[in-house]
C-alpha cells in the first residue's frame, strides 16, 4: 500500500510531445485582446485562453478545465496548430460535411455571369432566374458542369443579392431614391456589416 502511495506521489505530468514555442509580445497582446473580447466568436475566444493558459505554465488538462473543458488532447492539437499556423489556429477550420467545391474565385465567376446580361437567342431568356442561369453556367466553356442551384443561390447571397416574391433579383442594400437631378441608386455603406 506504501508502494502504491510513494509510486502515484512520484509520477510526473508527462512532458507534451509538441510544447508551445514561446510567444512574441504581438502574439501574446492579440491573444490577451481576444481573450477579453465580448464581440469575438465564443470559440475564438476560449482558444485564446487556452492558449494564454498553456503559456502560463498550465498543464494541458488543467488548461483545459480552466475553460470549462475535459479533454487535454483537443489543448494538445490546439497547440500543436498554433505552433505551426500562429494566430490563424484561434480561427475554426471546415467542420466536416463535404469539401468546399466552389471557393471564392468559382463564385466570382458565377456572379459574373449573373451580371452579364442575357442573350435571349443564346440563354433563351431577358432575365435570369436560377434555372436559367443554372443551364447557361452548365453550357459554357469555362463554367461549372456540375453546379446546382442551392450553389448559385449562396453565391448570389454572399454577393448581395436576393431573390423577391415577383420572380425577380434584388441588390442587397441598393435603393432607387429621387431626387432634384432625376433617380439615383443610393448604396448603404454598412450593407456587410448589417448582413451579419
Amino acid at each position: 500500500m506504501a508502494e502504491k502511495e510513494a509510486r502515484s506521489e512520484s509520477k510526473m505530468p508527462a512532458q507534451p510531445k509538441n510544447p508551445l514555442r514561446d510567444l512574441s509580445g504581438e502574439e501574446r497582446a492579440e491573444l490577451e485582446r481576444v481573450s477579453r473580447a465580448s464581440s469575438a466568436p465564443a470559440d475564438m475566444v476560449l482558444r485564446a485562453k487556452v492558449l494564454l493558459a498553456v503559456a502560463g505554465g498550465a498543464g494541458y488538462s488543467q488548461a483545459a478545465r480552466s475553460v470549462g473543458r475535459r479533454s487535454g488532447d483537443a489543448v494538445a492539437h490546439l497547440v500543436e496548430r498554433f505552433n505551426a499556423a500562429g494566430m490563424a489556429a484561434l480561427t475554426a477550420r471546415h467542420g466536416g460535411g463535404p469539401a468546399v467545391v466552389y471557393g471564392p474565385a468559382e463564385r466570382a465567376r458565377i456572379v459574373a455571369e449573373f451580371q452579364r446580361t442575357p442573350d435571349r437567342e443564346a440563354d433563351g431568356t431577358a432575365t435570369w432566374s436560377l434555372s436559367t442561369l443554372q443551364r447557361a453556367l452548365r453550357r459554357a466553356a469555362d463554367g461549372f458542369p456540375t453546379v446546382s442551384q442551392p450553389t448559385i443561390l449562396k453565391a448570389l447571397a454572399e454577393a448581395g443579392y436576393s431573390w423577391q416574391k415577383d420572380r425577380s433579383w434584388c441588390q442587397t442594400g441598393t435603393v432607387l431614391r429621387k431626387r432634384k437631378a432625376g433617380i439615383v441608386a443610393v448604396t448603404d455603406p454598412q450593407t456587410d456589416q448589417k448582413k451579419r
